[in-house]
């Protein structure tokens, strides 16, 4: 059994198929060994920070040149790059709020599924007869990936007097960059499909602006689906919270003290620029969009270790996937 402080850190370590930095020390460092110990709480990753004192946190945190006082210590540094930049993907993301799915690969090359009803209700079975069926196959197409990312640019010489704390803000908002492609590219696949002829059905507006019976008229459209999340512009957020309806003391109470709105159907309510100028997305959350992802946040570790930073690539491969086209509806403002 392994322990923290003797563990030999190389950067081989994050070569390792399939497997993350952080998995392959918590493989050598498992985090169960320190039940009931100072170092419960923390994970494989951390107690290596312990163990070369490194604060990246706090206004006491420690310079960048503290990862590279060792030439183990050194191995550290991709990981908290990386952990940074997720970070900062994750703030405020409301990506995870509209994926029903999210399947992680190995390859480049991915379909989808999707299923098909060969009778559109579930009548009684008498005996002998057969049982209606739903067939579910691949999609015709695959699913298109996208490469997003970042290049840090930065010479050691630079910023190795840079806190740590400061430096991760700058990070986060690399992730925070990340995070708002995605967006875009899943509100692409929301609304025109994701290749095989699965765009979203726009709903009409009954008059020349925006009423509450067409929000009523968006929620009738989902039979066996629930709008249970919709998605706007800021425009078409303005035009949302004029209406009566939406002055409701309680969804103002709720905004509030949660920072979340909710409309008077009950569905979740979310604003991006991501949304084109104008457009409404309705959704089925829970089976509308599927996300397709290589692995998590890519580091060019190697660079990272070896030069000090210099020029390394940090990205994210993705993709995205209709589930159920009739999960989602659209409606244009404008």
């Amino acid at each position: 059994m392994a322990y923290y402080d003797n563990i030999r850190l190389e950067k081989g370590m994050y070569a390792v198929s399939g497997k993350s930095f952080s998995n392959v020390l918590e493989e050598l460092d498992p985090s169960d060994n320190y039940k009931g110990t100072k170092l419960e709480g923390l994970d494989a990753f951390e107690r290596q920070l312990k163990r070369y004192d490194i604060k990246v946190a706090g206004g006491k945190s420690d310079a960048v040149e503290k990862f590279f006082s060792t030439s183990t210590s050194a191995a550290l540094f991709p990981e908290y790059v990386k952990r940074a930049v997720v970070s900062g993907l994750k703030d405020g993301n409301i990506l995870d709020q509209i994926l029903a799915a999210k399947t992680y690969i190995e390859a480049m090359d991915y379909r989808s599924i999707t299923s098909a009803r060969d009778d559109e209700e579930l009548k009684p079975v008498a005996e002998g007869s057969s049982i209606p069926a739903t067939t579910v196959k691949t999609q015709e197409n695959l699913v298109k990936l996208h490469k997003r990312g970042r290049l840090l640019v930065a010479s050691y010489e630079a910023i190795r007097f840079q806190r740590l704390d400061l430096f991760t803000v700058t990070l986060k908002q690399i992730g925070n960059r990340i995070a708002h492609s995605q967006l875009e590219d899943a509100v692409n696949v929301l609304l025109n499909g994701d290749g095989n002829d699965n765009a979203a059905k726009t709903v009409a507006l009954s008059g020349e602006s925006l009423a509450y019976a067409d929000l009523l008229k968006l929620w009738s459209e989902f039979d066996e689906h629930e709008m249970n999340t919709l998605l706007v512009d800021t425009n078409a957020m303005m035009k949302l919270l004029t209406l009566s309806e939406f002055k409701d003391p309680a969804t103002g109470l709720n905004f509030q003290g949660t920072g979340k709105l909710s409309t008077p159907m009950g569905a979740s309510l979310y604003k991006s620029s991501a949304v084109p100028s104008g457009k409404l997305i309705a959704l089925d959350q829970r089976s509308a969009l599927e996300m397709v992802t290589v692995g998590d946040v890519n580091i060019e570790y190697d660079k990272l270790i070896d030069r000090q930073l210099e020029r390394a690539a940090i990205t994210s491969t993705y993709g995205f996937a209709k589930i159920f086209p009739d999960a989602v509806r659209a409606m244009s403002l404008a």
